[in-house]
């Protein structure tokens, strides 16, 4: 599809409409998670939550957590009411919404919890429908240019994640944090408008309508099971507080159990249930739940960049690159910077290995390296006991981060398309953002382990259970190949 003959890098101009929109997304979402935590622990008088660091990393935890578990039911809303292209400029409009919400300066917090809900429930609608639009800007055969389309769109992701905790950080310095919120919501604004203008050419046709529309009577239906369920929610809530034992740590813990068992449930009623799964689509599924796992133990440590990473920057770092000064916010630009860089060397070396690298190993090499990351931590953690270290630690740390995400993040969607049973392959689709899901909720709990330990001791706790882990995928990674059926997996970018 085109506009008037243009076209976006030799691709439909369409592309050129969500490139945009998606970073404009991005922006607003990396913006507002480079400066998020900050805030919380930031005390009333510099206009903060005045919220305990270990409180702070857990709702970060969940805000991550919830934030990809929505993917699923906003993928649902696309396809059986609202049609990708509307959810995805009602999603836009909703995360605006509740960037501005947050923007308010009122010295009450219910704007940014109002906010924050408002952030997830749009992000479940525009995140996973967004990149159904790319798709289908291409005819089905044609795969390989909707590959390279795919990865400039990827290039789009990771300029807004750049760009976004240097400009929020900047703006949010000196305690003006609602300037920093204010701007995520600018940068949400013109990613919409620039979807509103240029998608009424260049995507004419593109995601208009639900691939399977719900009957009026169906619709009415849950609708009002969606209403009751919100309503039971906001009731349990309220008992709870009447009680007078609901804390911020409480609601967290009992989020991160309901979270965790999700999964377990979910892959329960596929092992247990009378599908008719045949026993090769069985042991797929027996291999699909250690990578599952594996992923989750990845995230659980790759994602504490907003939140433990950010305060060790805060805290701990002689915060200046080259003698130039930064805020604490931008060190979480670091890994946008070095995923730009590395995905064409990764690609190619994907590529030159082919088959002789399997999914398994390529997961054991991810958690093996971000356990070292934290190895790391650890020492620049023992050193900053003497006084702050140099920012530098945080560079090396997030780079050896992102090789390990070069190894699992983009063959996960990949590979679980390829090992979901016939009767689970559209569900399956979102099963992979379920462990980013899980990661996130456990690993904001784990600040709780800061009042029992060390520093250095969390970190090096946390890189043994990941390298241990990355060391048994190794031994194991014959085994699961041969349970997988694999012979190659398409090395193609991780899209976050």
């Amino acid at each position: 599809m085109s506009n008037g003959g243009k076209t976006f890098f030799g691709h439909p101009w369409g592309l050129a409409t969500l490139f945009g929109t998606e970073m404009w997304e991005r922006f607003s979402w990396y913006g507002l998670r480079a400066i998020l935590a900050s805030f919380m622990v930031a005390s009333p008088a510099n206009q903060g939550l005045g919220l305990s660091e270990e409180t702070a990393q857990a709702v970060i935890g969940i805000y991550g957590a919830l934030i990809y578990l929505v993917a699923l039911p906003g993928g649902w809303v696309a396809d059986r009411i609202l049609g990708p292209r509307r959810s995805v400029f009602w999603g836009g409009f909703v995360i605006m919404c509740g960037h501005i919400s947050m923007a308010i300066p009122v010295t009450s917090p219910a704007f940014v919890w109002l906010g924050l809900l408002l952030i997830i429930a749009g992000t479940g609608l525009l995140k996973p429908n967004i990149s159904v639009m790319v798709g289908r800007l291409y005819p089905e055969e044609d795969d390989a240019r909707r590959d390279a389309g795919f990865s400039l769109f990827y290039l789009g992701i990771n300029l807004g994640a750049f760009f976004a905790p240097i400009v929020v950080g900047w703006l949010a310095s000196g305690d003006r944090w609602h300037l920093g919120f204010g701007a995520a919501a600018v940068g949400m604004a013109l990613g919409l408008l620039q979807y509103v203008i240029g998608g009424r050419s260049s995507l004419r046709g593109v995601g208009e309508r639900p691939g399977m529309p719900l009957p009026a009577r169906e619709l009415r239906r849950v609708g009002l099971l969606a209403g009751a369920g919100a309503a039971a929610a906001a009731i349990a809530l309220g008992v709870w507080a009447a009680t007078g034992t609901f804390t911020l740590g409480r609601f967290t813990a009992v989020m991160t159990v309901v979270i965790v068992a999700v999964p377990i449930v979910y892959f329960a009623y596929i092992m247990l249930g009378a599908h008719e799964l045949t026993e090769d689509e069985r042991t797929r599924m027996k291999a699909y739940i250690w990578l599952f796992a594996a992923a989750a133990i990845f995230w659980m440590i790759y994602d504490l960049a907003p939140s433990k990473l950010l305060f060790f920057a805060e805290n701990n770092t002689d915060l200046s690159l080259f003698g130039i000064p930064i805020q604490a916010a931008t060190t979480q630009s670091f890994n946008p910077l070095f995923i730009m860089i590395f995905v064409p060397v990764f690609a190619a070396l994907w590529v030159k290995l082919g088959n002789r690298v399997s999914t398994a190993q390529k997961f054991a090499f991810a958690l093996v390296m971000v356990g070292l990351s934290f190895v790391i931590m650890a020492v620049a953690a023992n050193l900053a006991q003497s006084g702050r270290v140099s920012v530098w630690w945080l560079v090396l740390v997030y780079l050896v981060q992102v090789f390990g995400e070069l190894a699992l993040s983009p063959v996960g969607l990949s590979v679980t398309t390829k090992l979901a049973p016939v009767a689970f392959k559209g569900q399956m689709l979102g099963v992979w953002f379920i462990a980013v899901s899980v990661g996130d909720a456990v690993g904001g709990q784990t600040g709780r382990l800061g009042q029992v330990m060390s520093e250095p001791a969390y970190y090096l706790l946390l890189a043994a259970m990941a390298i241990v882990a990355g060391l048994a995928l190794f031994a194991f990674s014959g085994r699961l190949r041969a349970m997988m059926a694999e012979h190659h997996t398409p090395a193609v970018p991780p899209i976050r």
